[in-house]
């Protein structure tokens, strides 16, 4: 059975310049990304538009997220099991 053509963008999409965003991204994408609310996917939609750094200073904690939704969301796919 052939994957969603959508998700398969949005896998490629999750696809960043270090291994470690890969991951995280990724994460989510198989297991919230099914469940979640179009808002909350919206809120990850924009996510994947963020530039890789600023990301892996959000991720690792060296800068917060001025957006509270983006920040909500760090957080959430932190605590999700690898």
């Amino acid at each position: 059975m052939s994957e969603d053509p959508e998700l398969k963008r949005l896998r490629w999409r999750c696809r960043r310049g270090m291994r470690e965003l890969d991951q995280l991204m990724l994460r989510y994408l198989d297991q919230a990304w099914a469940h979640d609310s179009d808002t909350q996917r919206g809120v990850f939609l924009k996510l994947l538009d963020t530039e890789d750094d600023k990301l892996w200073r959000w991720f690792m904690g060296y800068d917060v997220a001025e957006d509270a939704e983006i920040a909500a969301l760090l957080e959430r796919i932190r605590q999700l099991p690898a």
